[in-house]
């Protein structure tokens, strides 16, 4: 498959890239890209939510009332789950919920979903740039150029360009990632890739072993 390079200003520079079959034209598996957004969700989670149950809870250190004679169910401390400010039953508890898959697994997963981007004409490849200094209007100028401002946009960049990334971070909905730093979920939660020219190039190489 190839694609048209554009410029910043939205009009095609005459190049054409060409996409890797291996890692664009795919059959894609569901199931891996399930498992592969499972285990990012997952992982960002930092499970540190804790209850006390009635041991840690302060209080309840006698009996209520007596035994017998109250005409009430009999009670053994004001700390019981069912007591108001009593401790919590079956509450939970700091646990790691970090989930890790095989390398091959993750690398079909992105595969299947940069496929899936690919087969729905979602991909849009630029030009390379390097921005001077922090511009957001540039960005959104760019985005309006590509018609893709009211998009959710995932930009991949063959280098890391603080500056690019500082004048995007401020756009909702609008995300930069160095290739191939990306995830599985990256791309689904994307609705549109814009690739740096030479991003693609090392896609196509790195996501093809």
């Amino acid at each position: 498959m190839e694609l048209d390079v554009y410029k910043l200003d939205g009009t095609k520079t005459g190049e054409k890239v060409t996409l890797n079959p291996e890692v664009f034209e795919i059959k894609p598996n569901d199931h891996v890209i399930y498992l592969a957004v499972k285990a990012y969700l997952a992982n960002q989670r930092q499970g540190t939510h804790s209850v006390k149950n009635r041991a840690a809870v302060s209080g309840g250190g006698r009996k209520p009332f007596r035994q017998k004679g109250t005409g009430r169910a009999r009670q053994g401390t004001i700390r019981a789950p069912h007591m108001v400010g009593g401790g919590r039953a079956f509450g939970p508890h700091p646990r790691d919920y970090t989930q890790d898959l095989p390398k091959k697994v993750k690398r079909l997963a992105r595969k299947s979903a940069l496929s899936y981007k690919a087969r729905e004409n979602k991909i849009v490849v630029v030009e390379d740039f390097k921005f001077d200094e922090p511009k957001t209007k540039k960005v959104v100028e760019l985005l309006q150029n590509l018609n893709i401002n009211d998009r959710k946009v995932l930009f991949i960049t063959a280098d890391y360009d603080l500056n690019f990334y500082k004048s995007a971070r401020n756009i909702p909905y609008k995300w930069v990632l160095k290739a191939p730093e990306f995830s599985t979920y990256d791309i689904v939660n994307a609705q549109v890739l814009v690739f740096q020219k030479s991003a693609v190039q090392t896609v196509n190489e790195v996501l093809a072993k």
